[in-house]
């Protein structure tokens, strides 16, 4: 019987999921704005935020999916 992969977001705390990824980079964002209103101060600050988020909401969890570390879990959880 072939399982389908798990999600890595399954293994991940709630401080560490999508929807709290999301909202700490639109929430620094905003806030950098907010706070000086000067747009190449928000710019600076949104460009390593934006990858962060890009990282770990993008390209993490494919990476997670594609090096077979959940399916060897599962098996090693299922025996």
């Amino acid at each position: 019987m072939t399982q389908k992969p798990t999600s890595p977001w399954s293994y991940k705390p709630w401080w560490c999921q999508p929807w709290s990824i999301l909202l700490t980079g639109v929430t620094l964002i905003c806030c950098s704005w907010l706070l000086f209103k000067i747009l190449w101060l928000t710019i600076l600050i949104s460009l390593p935020v934006l990858t962060w988020m890009g990282f770990f909401l993008l390209i993490w969890p494919q990476l997670m999916i594609r090096s077979g570390v959940l399916e060897s879990y599962q098996e090693s959880v299922g025996d």
